[in-house]
């Protein structure tokens, strides 16, 4: 099917044939949700064995009784653990509560109300701050500034990473930039690994960038890898350490996706000077941390060898629903030009290009015949995709033959709203 080269009698005839199938489908009355990349009950199961690890041992390494008040950095064995997820000194390491999303929040309230090194380096001094956001991006990350009324800018995502030459003329033309988002392994939603030379130039950023300005490094996919010999990602805190630009990046991470999602634990990964403006904020909001999941986390996870076991097992129940999507997007748009995909080898998406002004009403045909989609837009700030095409695929909660079961409802809606569009045209 190739929308750019039918005449009107064939698109008429394409538009009645995929009508037919498509009233087939609303009459089944469905209900299949594909919105949200949170882990399966099968992959949560993995991680059953956290259950009476301790054994009725609270005490951490160094003597501290975990069921008690204190320690806001996090015990030794969870930043050891942080260590071996991130890349970075357990020294350079901040551990806290089951959410990633908390600290990213934290530490962006902290730039910018009160300045992570000191009251002249918040982020409200400047006349309207702004932050970059690479473009299809993570939702949340959009709430964040939204909520704390920073404006972002956008630059395209291409198969490297952020578009760095529109992000370098953004700095050098912009005073008023003071962060950028990333998610750099397994983009959300693309899928995309960042190319060593954009790390690179990521890591060089802060020597164009105000001194307050901050690299949000979200590296929620760090080891979620769906294949042998998954593409490595370069370690941005060495190339800052080379660079001289240590303070300009941030990194977070989390086992959200590697053990329990709302059981689990986080970290924020820093220079000492970033660390300590984040803990001055922290040490006013919080006593400490929950030690005791801290610890049978780090027990649960004793070495690197055992995290990538964990996570190979992961992969197992993911792989399945990766391939049907993959298979299903093939098999109905190879040779077409009504839409264009990415085939990640790791991470929690698809994303999925429409024909431009397709996307809502793809989404809306799907939610009619019983397929909850992520909402078209919510990949970019503000809800809006200027070009309506972009629509996230999250496949790892329902079962494979529930995956199949949407992708045939995805397809005929793809078709038929891009038919519609072509005939309305």
């Amino acid at each position: 099917m190739l929308l750019d080269q039918a005449t009107a009698e064939q698109l008429k005839a394409w538009e009645s044939e995929l009508a037919e199938q498509y009233n087939a489908i609303l009459g089944k009355n469905l209900s299949l949700d594909v919105t949200r990349g949170k882990p399966s009950a099968d992959q949560l199961s993995l991680s059953d064995g956290m259950d009476g690890i301790l054994k009725g041992n609270y005490k951490a390494s160094d003597g501290t009784d975990t069921r008690n008040y204190g320690g806001l950095d996090g015990i030794a064995e969870a930043k050891r653990l942080g260590s071996d997820l991130m890349g970075v000194p357990s020294s350079n390491i901040v551990v806290g509560g089951n959410s990633s999303l908390t600290l990213m929040h934290q530490t962006m309230m902290t730039a910018y109300h009160f300045g992570l090194t000191g009251p002249d380096s918040a982020w409200k001094n400047a006349e309207q701050p702004k932050v970059i956001c690479p473009v299809p991006g993570y939702d949340r990350h959009y709430t964040v500034c939204e909520q704390l009324g920073i404006d972002m800018v956008t630059v395209p995502m291409t198969a490297n990473g952020p578009d760095m030459q529109a992000v370098e003329e953004l700095i050098k033309n912009d005073s008023s930039i003071r962060g950028m988002w990333c998610v750099p392994k397994y983009s959300n939603p693309t899928g995309v690994v960042y190319s060593d030379e954009t790390v690179e130039r990521i890591a060089k950023l802060g020597q164009i960038a105000h001194a307050d300005f901050r690299v949000f490094w979200d590296n929620a996919y760090a080891v979620h890898d769906l294949v042998e010999n998954p593409p490595q990602l370069a370690s941005v805190f060495e190339l800052t350490a080379k660079h001289g630009t240590e303070h300009s990046v941030i990194q977070f991470a989390s086992t959200s996706k590697i053990t329990f999602a709302g059981a689990g634990v986080a970290f924020t990964a820093a220079s000492t000077e970033n660390l300590a403006g984040l803990k001055k904020f922290l040490g006013a909001s919080t006593i400490g941390p929950d030690k005791v999941n801290q610890l049978r986390h780090a027990q649960f996870l004793p070495n690197r060898d055992a995290l990538i076991k964990h996570m190979k097992k992961h992969a197992a129940l993911l792989q399945p629903r990766f391939d049907a999507v993959l298979s299903a997007l093939g098999t109905a748009f190879d040779g077409t030009d009504l839409g264009n995909w990415e085939a990640p080898v790791g991470g929690y998406f698809v994303s999925f290009d429409t024909r431009p002004g397709c996307a809502k009403a793809t989404v809306k045909l799907a939610a009619e015949a019983g397929v909850k989609l992520t909402p078209a837009g919510a990949t970019f700030p503000y809800g809006d995709d200027p070009e309506n095409r972009n629509i996230r695929i999250a496949p790892s909660v329902p079962s494979i033959e529930e995956v199949v079961g949407a992708m045939e409802v995805f397809v005929v809606c793809v078709k038929l709203a891009s038919v519609r569009q072509a005939l309305a045209g």
